[in-house]
């Protein structure tokens, strides 16, 4: 379970494949204070470390995740957002986020607004699940819906999180992950019938 705030943008060392999965060589500060089988967060999607070396730590992708995240268009160079597994007694101070990527959307828009940045996006399939004012993960994130339109939607991006996350490099145009709020999915899936009263 992670929380959407982002603790470092690492680097993208290096990339292979191993059949239809891909290995990701990440170089961040965190490195040295990991340990191999943790969860982390890439752009919201939880990957377990498998290996360490040198302050750059391996994580795998498989196909179904490479297929549903932007993970698989990642290449070395690349930032990308981290957060480590919340641990027992840590802060909430984001949102509850699971690392379980829905969706991918697309950035249509970005408007520096005196400091801070305007961020429009296409709807994403299951868009029933926005709410104007409700929680949204967008690459590992937690953000607000600041606006809520029939095509689109918006969030508001203060200056500490544009300069200490991935979206300082966001441009229109670029696929962004998304994760509904899980509160949210079970209430839908309750209003469908499809769990026990």
């Amino acid at each position: 379970m992670f929380t959407g705030i982002v603790e470092e943008v690492g680097e993208v060392a290096e990339v292979g494949s191993a059949g239809s999965n891909k290995d990701y060589w990440i170089k961040a500060a965190m490195a040295g204070e990991l340990r191999v089988d943790q969860s982390v967060a890439h752009n919201g999607v939880c990957l377990t470390v498998v290996e360490k070396a040198g302050g750059r730590y391996r994580v795998t992708a498989v196909e179904e995740t490479l297929q549903r995240s932007n993970i698989g268009a990642l290449r070395p160079g690349d930032g990308v957002n981290l957060e480590r597994s919340l641990r027992a007694g840590d802060r909430l101070d984001g949102h509850i986020v699971q690392g379980h990527v829905d969706a991918m959307t697309v950035c249509r828009s970005v408007e520096e607004r005196a400091g801070s940045w305007w961020c429009t996006f296409g709807l994403p399939p299951q868009a029933g699940l926005l709410v104007e004012k409700g929680s949204i993960c967008l690459n590992g994130v937690s953000l607000t819906v600041a606006a809520l339109a029939a095509d689109a939607f918006s969030v508001a991006v203060i200056p500490y999180t544009h300069a200490h996350t991935t979206f300082r490099t966001l441009r229109p145009g670029h696929a962004v992950n998304v994760e509904f709020d899980v509160l949210g999915k079970y209430v839908q899936r309750l209003m469908a019938g499809r769990l026990p009263a």
